[in-house]
């Protein structure tokens, strides 16, 4: 029999604190050219809210200049405002939507 060495190690577990990716809100920007159809299409489409709550949402917007759509990670977020832009375009509408940083959270 050969005299085997075994080397013992200590193996420590290091706790990580991982940290919360950011929210983005996405807003909804009033214009006076959009139809307003056009605008709780949009909402039921790309942001899947219901008829009601489009409209709600599509009003909010018509009185107060903006609304918010939904809060999402910034890659979805990034996708919602990209695909109603695309889709305004398509339909030759002016309507814009923008991302926000949700309250709180930092960068």
């Amino acid at each position: 029999m050969s005299d085997l060495k075994i080397e013992e190690q200590t193996l420590t577990k290091e706790k990580i604190k991982l940290k919360r990716p950011p929210k983005y809100r996405v807003v909804i920007l009033n214009d006076d050219y959009t139809p307003m159809y056009f605008v709780v299409w949009i909402l039921r489409v790309v942001f899947y809210r219901t008829e009601v709550e489009s409209e709600q949402i599509m009003l909010q917007a018509h009185t107060t200049g903006k609304a918010l759509c939904g809060v999402y990670s910034h890659d979805v977020a990034k996708t919602k405002v990209n695909e109603t832009h695309m889709l305004a375009e398509e339909h030759g509408h002016p309507l814009h939507c923008q991302m926000e940083i949700e309250e709180g959270e930092e960068l």
